[in-house]
């Protein structure tokens, strides 16, 4: 049977069967279990509590280490190509809530090597939207003294030495098979799987003890990380745990919020007259006409407006299930859904684009070993 959906670092497209992705790359399921114990650390995120982060890599091994008083590094990143938007900084969200409760050091990698691979774009080209997102990732809150951003084309001294160890352990039937390569793939996209391991093993580098290091991103990523777990004992390195989330909707119904689609996706500089005018022609459960809709009830399982207030604007779980049950018993329309989320998304961005702005005051502070942007 031909396969329904693709995930890849490098593209997502069809409807995604999150619990057979699981299966197909091996992860486990974010059980109560694990959820009681992270509560314990301290009160539980929402996208954990909503099974939006839902499944892991060596989670329960990485908390025991840290009980035995071994904290850990948090390692996230961008592969800067566009602009960015609410699809990027979810999974960053996540990061922010984890620094906070672990009181841990981060590592944000900007992969602007990775784009101008893949994608048609020049060195400046990716370096200046690694600019433009770092200000998005810091103006979430991390801690500036425990928060560091890597940019690749700066800081290659550093990770090269680690991504050739890396490398030298990965033959080219193993990147083939994992990536999908072929022969008309060139050598640097190859290689750069090298590289995005890197920061995984840095503390361990930096500190010459093993770190354990926990990497919180979208599961497209997994590929990657499967790599840099394989190679790392025979490096000597500890494998580093994984938290995975699903992809952030779409307004226009699909799995995964995409640049290529500015009308459907809400970028974090977007104004409100921007918000209101893309929350508008949002993808909806909503019926044909208010009467059908009163009577028959919406569907909010296939709508993105609900999956906005679900997946990041509201916090409260008692009203989420509320909009739920209201939805669908005919008790609230699209339009008045539409309104309420536009306003929450508007208030949102309001205070973002001003720590935005703020965060121009420190990113040169942040930067890895003090490069200039």
């Amino acid at each position: 049977m031909a396969e329904s959906f693709t995930v890849t670092p490098w593209e997502v497209t069809g409807d995604i069967d999150y619990e057979e992705l699981q299966r197909r790359f091996g992860t486990t399921p974010i059980d109560d279990a694990l959820l009681r114990r992270l509560g314990g650390y301290g009160d539980l995120h929402m996208m954990l509590r909503r099974g939006i982060f839902y499944s892991h890599r060596d989670m329960n091994t990485l908390l025991d280490e840290y009980d035995k008083g071994s904290r850990f590094v948090l390692y996230t990143g961008r592969g800067p190509s566009g602009s960015t938007h609410l699809g990027h900084i979810m999974p960053w969200i996540l990061n922010k809530w984890l620094q906070d409760v672990f009181d841990v050091p981060m590592y944000f990698q900007m992969t602007d090597d990775e784009k101008f691979l893949f994608k048609d774009l020049t060195l400046g080209e990716t370096r200046s939207m690694a600019y433009d997102n770092a200000l998005d990732f810091i103006a979430l809150g991390f801690d500036p003294e425990k928060t560091k951003i890597i940019l690749d084309t700066e800081n290659i001294k550093t990770l090269y030495p680690i991504a050739l160890k890396v490398s030298k352990k990965v033959n080219f039937s193993t990147a083939r098979a994992v990536f999908g390569f072929e022969n008309s793939t060139n050598i640097g996209s190859i290689f750069f799987t090298a590289v995005q391991s890197a920061p995984a093993f840095l503390a361990t580098e930096l500190q010459g003890r093993q770190v354990p290091c926990l990497i919180p991103c979208g599961i497209d990523q997994d590929p990657h990380f499967r790599v840099s777990r394989d190679v790392a004992p025979g490096l000597g390195y500890p494998k580093p745990s994984m938290l995975y989330c699903k992809m952030f909707p779409g307004l226009g119904g699909g799995d995964k919020m995409s640049s290529s689609d500015p009308n459907a996706t809400i970028f974090t500089t977007d104004t409100p007259k921007k918000v209101k005018s893309k929350i508008g022609r949002a993808f909806t459960g909503g019926r044909v006409s208010v009467d059908e809709q009163r009577k028959l009830g919406g569907n909010p399982e296939v709508c993105a407006v609900f999956k906005y207030n679900f997946y990041m604007f509201e916090k409260d779980d008692r009203k989420v299930e509320e909009m739920s049950d209201r939805c669908r018993r005919g008790e609230i329309l699209c339009g008045e859904c539409k309104a309420a989320l536009t306003e929450k998304i508007n208030v949102f961005l309001e205070g973002h684009q001003a720590k935005r702005e703020e965060a121009k005051e420190i990113i040169g502070s942040m930067a890895f070993e003090g490069f200039e942007w």
